[in-house]
């Protein structure tokens, strides 16, 4: 049965809503920010500080709460999904927002026309932003992870490792069950190993072959006169190869390993990892790489197809291979930045850099360590944190601390109910910080007022530092998203009228031991 809530009811149980989820996460804003512990249901209990991580694990028992909550949780998760950083800083804007646009509505004030007001305001707020940003230096990517993160070691293996790459999507973060942190950095085209068959591995831990040649097939290999050509030239020049393919019969695989056995051949089966086109795209990477060429189902295989590179290392999880075709593969990174360049879709991005960083710089990887899986756990965020920080802010940083924003809030002029909510709502971030440092708020905003912004408080250190040395610093993409998205879901919830529920009712249980 449907239930539909209005007027004040759904205004009670948008700000209970807004209460619940705001009021948890932004104690965690900031150096000093709290840590909450969250239960989970089939592991142990975990402690973090990542604001959208607490975010997601709020519920509340009344479905209509539950509802909005679930809405309201969007504002961080989509920064979170953007820029993988300022989560906290979303959410303390969009308490704000949403509680001064409420009240302005109840003055009999249009929802639409303030929603158009809020986001002419957002766009003057987002340029002056741009305005203040400044390129980056190696001693910034340290300052910007470290307080990612909340730790200066952490914050030192994230910059240099990223420094090493820098390209985008070029560094991974696993845990590691050792209780040390190592860096592993991988150069060479990397993808997953997917063996035919275990016992291409089964006497070795690693295989490793010098100027091997590569077969790249589109294809399943369902008999093995289909590669016939190219074995008898492997076993006549006694070469190694690896054959890449959709899959492989029985027969294939059976006819292969026993030729390896009896020393005949030293040939390996993989089966191509990745879904969709996204196969079809590494075997176009490996192509240029390696210079083979790629068949697909009715094409017949000559020795020509085959393709060399320098060396290829076969592992039971990673296939690392090198060639030093460099002219060939700076042309054709070229033309996947390009695609890059004019790619709208997060996910196809992500994947595109780590391509660019294959055929590159190479890949990182950091295996973090711990004592226990608790703090395993809460560490890798604090890294995941650090690395997505850094990433952000090859575009450009600001000072940080909220000092920006509140700068920003002193200059906007009240132009509309927009602009007074938004000059309002800057001041937020700054002010939380400070609050959750456990110093005076005023005190510090009349310091710094006076100094004409052009110091910071550090509320790490309790310090005043220049804005121009300051460790404090924040990538502008940060600032940007948690203004965008705290806008975003703010009008859309001032501008909501109705909600309809799933309304739960209770099922009567028959006992039927019950006498007739």
């Amino acid at each position: 049965m449907k239930k539909v809530i209005t007027s004040n009811e759904l205004q009670e149980c948008e700000l209970e809503a807004i209460n619940l989820l705001c009021n948890t996460v932004k104690k965690t804003l900031g150096p000093r920010g709290s840590n909450a512990i969250i239960d989970h249901s089939m592991l142990s209990p975990f402690i973090t500080n990542d604001g959208v991580t607490i975010a997601r694990n709020i519920e509340s028992e009344d479905e209509r709460v539950n509802t909005i909550l679930t809405l309201a949780k969007e504002a961080s998760i989509k920064t979170d999904e953007t820029v993988g950083d300022g989560t906290t800083t979303t959410l303390v804007l969009l308490e704000n927002i949403f509680k001064q646009g409420l009240e302005i509505i109840k003055t009999g004030v249009n929802p639409n026309i303030l929603k158009k007001e809020l986001e002419e305001a957002e766009e003057e707020v987002l340029a002056k932003i741009r305005r203040e940003s400044k390129t980056p230096t190696k001693e910034d990517y340290f300052h910007i992870a470290s307080i990612a993160a909340s730790s200066e070691e952490i914050g030192n293996v994230i910059s240099d490792a990223y420094l090493k790459l820098t390209t985008k999507g070029a560094l991974t973060i696993e845990e590691s069950d050792d209780a040390e942190t190592n860096v592993q950095i991988i150069t060479g085209y990397t993808f997953d190993t997917l063996l035919a068959s275990p016992y291409f591995l089964v006497s070795n831990s690693e295989i490793e072959y010098q100027d091997p040649y590569l077969l790249l097939l589109n294809k399943e290999v369902n008999e093995i006169e289909e590669i016939s050509i190219v074995m008898n030239f492997l076993i006549e020049k006694k070469l190694p190869a690896v054959i890449l393919a959709k899959g492989y019969s029985e027969e294939v695989i059976s006819e292969v390993l026993s030729l390896n056995f009896n020393n005949i051949t030293s040939v390996t089966l993989l089966e191509i990892p990745e879904y969709g086109t996204h196969q079809m795209d590494l075997l176009k990477d490996l192509e240029v790489l390696t210079k083979a060429k790629i068949k697909t189902q009715k094409e017949t295989i000559e020795i020509h197809d085959l393709g060399k590179c320098k060396n290829i290392k076969i592992s039971k999880d990673k296939v690392i291979a090198t060639s030093d075709k460099e002219e060939n593969i700076n042309t054709y990174v070229n033309k996947l930045k390009q695609a890059l360049s004019k790619e709208k879709d997060s996910f196809e991005q992500d994947f595109l850099n780590k391509r660019i960083s294959k055929l590159t710089t190479g890949q990182g990887i950091i295996y973090v360590g711990a004592r226990t899986p608790t703090e395993r756990k809460e560490k890798k965020m604090r890294f995941d944190d650090a690395l997505c920080a850094v990433q952000c802010a090859s575009d450009g940083i600001i000072p940080g601390s909220g000092l920006i924003l509140l700068k920003i809030s002193e200059e906007l002029a009240n132009k509309n109910n927009g602009y007074t909510i938004l000059k309002e709502a800057l001041t937020k971030p700054f002010r939380q910080i400070i609050e959750n440092a456990g110093s005076n708020i005023e005190e510090i905003e009349t310091k710094i007022k006076k100094n004409s912004f052009n110091i910071l408080y550090n509320s790490l250190e309790e310090t005043y530092e220049d804005i121009n040395q300051t460790k404090v610093i924040d990538p502008i993409n940060v600032v940007i998203s948690a203004i965008k998205n705290a806008v975003s879901i703010a009008s859309m919830l001032l501008t909501t009228t109705t909600l309809i529920i799933n309304e739960h009712q209770e099922v009567k249980q028959i006992n039927l031991n019950t006498e007739i």
